[in-house]
């Protein structure tokens, strides 16, 4: 991932000094994880990124019909990367979805919906780049298992980070207990030994680097057992959308190298801090940032505010493509310390908007969306936020009073007429069937996405959860 274009010639010649002997082509399904398929180098050349490679897309999730199956992933040149996981020498190419009759671009395809949203903002006039920097927070356990039946159902995770084996004999995680566990809310920032990863988190910053992502920081999260956060500089819309999805391949392949399993579920573990994924979000225009005004609130601009308007307006729709899982809701649960709270603030982390500010400075203001998690599809999500951002510009949408304050110290009256993000998935697909007029503008996502992401939803995630008996109801329930 770069700055500077490159020829499908420089790919031949890149592949040919490298010794590459095979090409991976990845692209996004609809829930958002890659897929992918791969050809000899000898069967790459020029024509390839005109003519593509075809493939049956009735296989993917919630794409073609399999009277409609065929179609072709065409590279896109510009998202090369040496793979670093894979013991044959590989290179790894990001494509694009075409119909193979029409030769245009398919329409459920995410990362077409992500360049809409940012041609959209063109034509608009309002901006000619849209910068998303993600904080993709994720959790690196020892051990994972889960299984659902008919008559039985559990899921067991285990970690030598984990406070529950503060006093384990031996037997379990730790050959030998040697302690030095952070507690739960407490593995933020304690240096090692209790911070048992620093080396893992370090080869995961590096080999981001080595595959072209501008990693910045990394450290320990809050959560016991593992939880971490590895930070990239921010970058236009498309191009993060395609190094979120490279940093959870990264992420994954580190984690297993070592004989452990990352996770960016939201909320899997009871008792703790949940998973997010803070989307940091700013627009510019002709080099200059139009959310900068040294003399606004926090040094936004009103430009700034009507996008945050836009975004608190849209929020529960909103929420159905950025925090998409019914896991989701486990982490944004009201008193808990999530950003529940639809208000912005400069501060306050349970606003649902936080304006940074740790600089005062044009190139570092920006909005923060804090509700977001890593389960949803970046160019959905990415494209999702902006297009709200965009709606509220255009309407001038006031976003109210910033909440300056401390949540928890109001009267419950008082606290009660702070509007909150609604509860669960269910709600929020309930939100985008009635306010979905903002994204459907310049054709950037169409009904036709929204309504099979919805319905995908609905009977893949939950409706399976909804039949299904929860352990913890034996618990309450068993006696009566």
């Amino acid at each position: 991932m770069k700055d500077e274009k490159t020829s499908p010639r420089e790919i031949l010649k890149t592949c040919r000094e490298r010794n590459v002997k095979v090409i991976d082509l990845k692209f996004t399904d609809l829930p958002g994880q890659w897929q992918h398929l791969s050809i000899p180098f000898s069967e790459l050349d020029e024509a390839t990124f005109v003519d593509g490679i075809g493939f049956d897309g009735s296989s993917i999730r919630g794409w073609q019909a399999i009277d409609e199956s065929d179609m072709v992933v065409l590279p896109d040149p510009n998202t090369a990367f040496l793979d670093p996981f894979l013991a044959t020498p590989t290179l790894g190419l990001i494509g694009d979805i075409l119909d193979p009759v029409t030769r245009e671009n398919y329409t459920r395809d995410p990362r077409f919906v992500g360049r809409k949203a940012e041609s959209y903002l063109i034509q608009t006039g309002i901006a000619d780049t849209a910068y998303f920097g993600p904080e993709a927070e994720f959790f690196i356990f020892d051990e994972v298992r889960f299984d659902q039946d008919q008559h039985s159902g559990y899921y067991y995770i285990d970690s030598v980070e984990g406070i529950w084996n503060s006093g384990n004999d031996g037997n379990g995680s730790d050959v030998r207990n040697l302690g030095y566990k952070p507690r739960s809310k407490e593995g933020y920032f304690p240096v090692p030994p209790t911070d048992s990863q620093q080396d893992i988190r370090t080869e995961m910053l590096l080999t981001l680097i080595e595959c072209g992502i501008r990693a910045e920081m990394h450290h320990h999260e809050v959560a016991t057992a593992g939880q971490a956060e590895i930070d990239m500089r921010f970058a236009p819309l498309t191009e993060m959308g395609d190094q979120l999805m490279l940093y959870k391949y990264v992420i994954k392949n580190v984690a297993r190298r070592h004989g452990k399993t990352a996770t960016f579920m939201p909320k899997p573990l009871f008792g703790d801090n949940g998973s997010g994924m803070h989307v940091h979000t700013s627009l510019w225009k002709n080099g200059e940032n139009i959310f900068y005004d040294p003399k606004g609130y926090a040094h936004i601009s009103q430009t700034c505010m009507y996008f945050i308007g836009g975004i608190l307006k849209h929020a529960s729709a909103l929420l159905a493509l950025c925090a998409p899982t019914t896991n989701s809701y486990k982490r944004l649960v009201p008193g808990y310390e999530a950003p529940v709270n639809l208000a912005y603030s400069q501060r306050n982390r349970s606003a649902c908007i936080r304006i940074p500010v740790y600089l005062f400075s044009e190139k570092a203001t920006r909005i923060e969306f804090r509700c977001p998690d890593g389960t949803c599809n970046p160019y959905l999500a990415f494209a999702a936020i902006l297009m709200a951002g965009i709606d509220g510009i255009q309407n001038r949408v006031d976003p109210g009073n910033p909440l300056d304050f401390d949540l928890y110290e109001l009267e419950p009256e008082e606290a009660a007429k702070v509007k909150q993000v609604p509860g669960s998935l269910d709600k929020v697909l309930e939100a985008l069937e009635r306010d979905y007029e903002f994204l459907i503008q310049g054709d950037v996502f169409t009904v036709d996405v929204l309504e099979t992401w919805i319905k995908y939803k609905r009977g893949r995630e939950i409706d399976p959860i909804r039949l299904r008996p929860h352990p913890y109801e034996f618990f309450l329930y068993y006696d009566i």
